[in-house]
């Protein structure tokens, strides 16, 4: 086996296929990047939850097939220097030469590798930004205990021509609304992915052109969901459970709303938010188109500022955990947002607006808990 490829190639498609390398895998064999020299070079990892590919062009010499450690392939394709890269399997060494850098990596053993799922039949694409924005809007609000599995996923919902996703940590709810274009119009499923697959899919296969959904049928004994973006695919097992029904929390009626500047509103919350912890909440006061916010009692450190907003409705005196609150505010993606409330100490709903009179944009939604804060 021998071949020569660029070095940005080989580096895009080493780093996009380690992610799904386990650090302590159930056999040694996965702790390697499979190299497989035909027409072209596909690289393949797994932890056998997640599977990745990636497909570079490269000048090819010979073909074969090599299993080498993946994390110390990535590491020395990211500090190679920029000039091509020659890979040439040597018995059981893998001989890494650009310039005058040289390597010599060790292989594992290829027969020890497990066959991996293959990539379901195809539902559907959708822009790749699109689908992006979507993830990173909704997965802050995933758990992040893995004793609660179920929360740590993200809902996928498929329903003709929209995609529902929803997360939350039971403190918070985060759903959006997007639009695709699926194989077949009558296309109604349902799906719970880990959180932190969707959030590597948004990083790393968006940016260009559509992403293709892949979903194993409802029949099927393999559960999977599978993405496709140029030469890179990823395909994952699903997580077990149901997730909680969650339409029914988000309100329909309010008692009182506001709308306000995210940029002042986040500086604002940051600063009084110095003198809090995660444990300590940040109260808002809303009335008479005005905002206080206020931070800390007795004898610890306090804070307080006030901020002219748009306001209506019945005075409220709420607080929230403060990092929660700023997840909210830069996940709406919005010149203002739009607080709707039910109560003191009932949850509230946060939308976004470009502008202060604007429509309220309904497509997404992050709904907060209250907390508890002595007076």
């Amino acid at each position: 086996m021998k071949f020569t490829v660029e070095r940005d190639l080989l580096i895009d498609g080493v780093n996009w296929v380690a992610r799904s390398l386990s650090t302590r895998p159930i056999q040694t064999a996965l702790l390697g990047i499979m190299i497989d020299v035909t027409n072209s070079i596909t690289l393949t990892g797994s932890d056998l939850e997640t599977s990745t590919k990636a497909t570079i062009t490269a000048d090819i010499a010979t073909k074969g097939k090599v299993l080498v450690p993946g994390r110390l392939l990535a590491e020395i394709a990211r500090a190679l220097p920029a000039k091509p890269v020659t890979f040439f399997l040597d018995g059981t060494r893998v001989l890494v030469t650009a310039g005058s850098a040289k390597f010599t990596l060790p292989t594992l053993p290829l027969d020890e590798y497990p066959n991996l799922p293959q990539l379901p039949e195809t539902s559907g694409e959708i822009p790749g930004d699109v689908f992006a924005a979507a993830i990173n809007q909704v997965a802050i609000a995933a758990g992040k205990d893995d004793s609660l599995p179920t929360l740590t996923g993200v809902h996928i919902e498929m329903n003709k021509s929209t995609i529902t996703l929803a997360a939350t940590d039971r403190y918070r709810l985060a759903v959006k609304e997007i639009n695709w274009n699926p194989k077949d119009q009558n296309t109604e499923a349902t799906t719970l992915l880990r959180a932190r697959t969707l959030i590597d899919v948004a990083k790393s296969l968006t940016g260009t052109g559509q992403i293709t959904f892949a979903l194993s049928p409802s029949a099927s004994n393999e559960k999977l969901v599978g993405f496709i973006s140029e030469e890179k695919t990823m395909t994952s097992r699903t997580l077990d459970g149901t997730f909680p029904p969650f339409r029914h929390l988000l309100p329909t009626e309010s008692t009182a709303e506001a709308t306000i500047e995210v940029g002042p509103f986040l500086d604002s919350v940051r600063r009084v938010a110095l003198v809090t912890d995660k444990t300590v909440p940040l109260r808002l006061i809303f009335s008479k188109n005005t905002l206080q916010l206020e931070a800390g009692t007795g004898e610890d450190a306090q804070a307080t500022e006030e901020l002219n907003i748009n306001y209506t409705g019945e005075d409220i005196n709420i607080a929230f955990n403060p990092t929660f609150l700023t997840d909210g505010l830069q996940a709406i993606n919005s010149p203002f947002v739009h607080i709707s409330f039910t109560g003191d100490k009932k949850p509230a709903v946060l939308t976004g607006k470009s502008e202060p009179n604007g429509v309220i944009n309904t497509t997404y939604k992050y709904l907060l808990m209250p907390m508890r804060y002595t007076s």
